[in-house]
């Protein structure tokens, strides 16, 4: 495979790691205000405060003692994700589909029991998958029932939409669509497709795994260019309504639709990958230079949409 030389990309828009930390997120995102999204169990206390709607919390746990009550937090529950607080990139996220007697299981069909629940967890405050490695929380939240349209979209587990957020403009959005190699997880990086979306529509412009172009879903076969995403105005709205939440102004958005619920914030990233130009097939800068060009502006929400969606 023919590599693209850092000229080529760079005359396409091509945003570079070394452009994201330096003149986006280090001139935008306030070191003081990272808290905010890199705890996710921060991001929900903002969120709700902002009327943002997020997934429910099941437990919370900090402490090996606390662990002795997991089997009582899960009874009832049949599904569930537990998370760590401060994890990143996906990692450590445990998702159970169902329950059977003493044995949870995950999308893969993989049973697990109490004890390897608990071993996962005490990992997860260990800080095995926390940023820097530092001791960490467990969240256990409730499952979600993704939208109906998407049934065919992803292999047992739920797709989730990022949309990168620039002084509260949404400059790019990408679906991400679990596989079985993904294990139920929407993760690039451990095979997740990466679906390109339209901003003004929310219509699917290009897909890809592993950073190649693919046409149909390696797992359910279901042609990919099909895709539409349903509320697509509201959950740019949420998206973007986070700039102000948080005070950041280089962000990523992670939301979710869940079918009885809506449009759900799952967390925020002040350092979102850039994996997204990629899926859309496109680069970032051109955009991001343009909303620069605005300077000082009082445009609402719905304007900055609207700007984005004529670029």
């Amino acid at each position: 495979m023919r590599l693209a030389s850092p000229a080529a990309l760079k005359k396409r828009g091509i945003m570079g790691m070394n452009m994201r930390n330096g003149h986006y997120i280090g001139r935008y995102n306030n070191r003081k205000l990272y808290p905010l999204v890199d705890d996710k169990l921060k991001t929900k206390e903002i969120a709700l405060k902002a009327g943002i709607t997020v997934p429910d919390l099941i437990a919370v746990l900090s402490s090996n003692y606390e662990l002795k009550r997991l089997e009582k937090n899960l009874e009832g529950h049949p599904g569930f994700a537990v998370k760590p607080a401060k994890g990143s990139g996906g990692k450590g996220i445990l998702v159970i589909t169902r329950r059977e007697g003493e044995l949870f299981f995950k999308p893969s069909g993989e049973s697990l029991t109490i004890k390897d629940m608990r071993r996962h967890c005490s990992n997860i405050m260990a800080g095995l998958y926390s940023l820097g490695g530092k001791p960490d929380t467990v969240i256990v939240e409730s499952l979600i029932q993704p939208d109906n349209v998407f049934e065919d979209y992803s292999y047992e587990g739920v797709p989730d939409i990022r949309v990168i957020i620039f002084k509260g403009f949404p400059v790019m959005a990408m679906m991400r669509l679990s596989t079985a190699e993904s294990d139920g997880k929407a993760n690039l990086h451990q095979g997740a497709v990466g679906v390109g979306l339209d901003i003004a529509t929310g219509r699917a412009l290009r897909a890809v795994q592993h950073g190649v172009p693919v046409e149909l879903h390696p797992d359910t076969k279901v042609p990919l260019a099909q895709l539409e995403v349903p509320q697509w105005r509201t959950l740019l709205e949420l998206a973007s309504g986070c700039y102000e939440m948080t005070g950041l102004g280089y962000l990523g958005a992670d939301m979710v639709l869940d079918r009885k619920r809506g449009p759900l914030l799952l967390e925020l990233n002040a350092r979102p990958g850039l994996a997204i130009q990629v899926a859309n097939g496109r680069g970032l800068t051109e955009k991001l230079r343009k909303i620069e060009d605005l300077g000082e502006h009082s445009m609402s929400v719905s304007e900055k949409i609207d700007f984005c969606s004529r670029l």
